[in-house]
């Protein structure tokens, strides 16, 4: 069994993507479903064993994968691993900036290295990541980049740090979308709403509880699913996106668009997309009612 991708199966053929925080959650998916659709793909994350474990499954499955330790924080690091990348493949297709991460906490109680941490995380080491991949290929062939942010819209209370690391690298998205057009390189940014991966179980109790209050916040009255991210990187990665640059992608059930003024009605005739034939719900999950569709 392989990946259910609603994309043509050699979509990416003799493309070679990296996918940054490949080791889980929706990095996982990503890079399995793009392995599915032909692409050499390469996943950085910090855990070697967490890569290692993906790996295996992706080979397991016909796809064609290698792994690269690295902490995105780190510039000689990066350097390294574009390098590696382009020694042994010859080539940088595409890009997805998927590592990151946050704790919660009132803006009050975060710390300087605290927040330098979380920013660096989620802004710094992308950029870094940008910066090299461009230098050191896609200005002179052109390319594809896809950054991960977040439903920052209206602010993210108890999450400030990571509101204002997000919101850097969309605004990053948009200015590098401009500056690298002219040679060929697209960036584009997805922004997850709440999505059933993971990363629900590495929050702390509190913060958890809070998770699950989420579905009846959105309008579409469920978590999104790690498939449902993958297609729109996917898509953005494609041909089928050639006159898209500079832009963002939500996909959060609408839950920006709820009011105040406005009662939320349960949902009818909604039903998730999950294509990913290895997808388990997270831990958190698994004792609920099931929302996904």
């Amino acid at each position: 069994m392989r990946y259910d991708s609603v994309f043509k199966p050699d979509l990416f053929r003799d493309q070679v993507i990296i996918v940054t925080g490949g080791g889980s959650g929706l990095g996982r998916c990503m890079a399995h479903e793009l392995s599915a659709l032909g692409a050499q793909v390469v996943i950085v994350g910090r855990n070697e064993e967490k890569l290692l474990k993906v790996q295996a499954e992706i080979l397991e499955d016909g796809g064609r994968v290698s792994t690269q330790v690295c902490d995105i924080r780190d510039e000689p690091q990066v350097c390294a691993v574009i390098d590696h990348v382009l020694t042994r493949y010859g080539r940088l297709d595409g890009l997805v900036n998927n590592a990151g991460g946050q704790y919660r906490a009132a803006m009050s109680t975060i710390s300087t290295k605290g927040f330098e941490a979380v920013v660096r995380n989620n802004l710094t080491g992308g950029f870094i990541f940008m910066r090299e991949a461009y230098n050191r290929w896609m200005g002179q062939h052109g390319g594809a980049i896809v950054n991960i942010i977040a439903d920052i819209w209206h602010g993210w209370p108890d999450f400030a740090h990571s509101a204002a690391s997000r919101g850097g690298m969309f605004t990053l998205t948009e200015t590098a979308a401009c500056e690298w057009a002219a040679a060929g390189v697209r960036v584009n940014a997805v922004a997850p709403g709440g999505i059933a991966s993971s990363g629900f179980d590495t929050y702390a109790p509190e913060a958890k509880s809070k998770i699950l209050e989420f579905p009846q916040t959105v309008p579409m009255q469920r978590y999104g699913t790690e498939s449902e991210i993958s297609a729109a990187v996917v898509f953005l990665l494609s041909p089928a996106a050639a006159y898209i640059t500079g832009s963002c992608l939500r996909v959060d059930g609408g839950a920006p668009n709820a009011r105040s003024t406005w009662k939320l009605q349960p949902a009818q005739r909604d039903s998730a997309f999950n294509g990913f034939h290895r997808s388990v719900l997270p831990e958190l999950l698994r004792q609920q009612p099931d929302t996904s569709a």
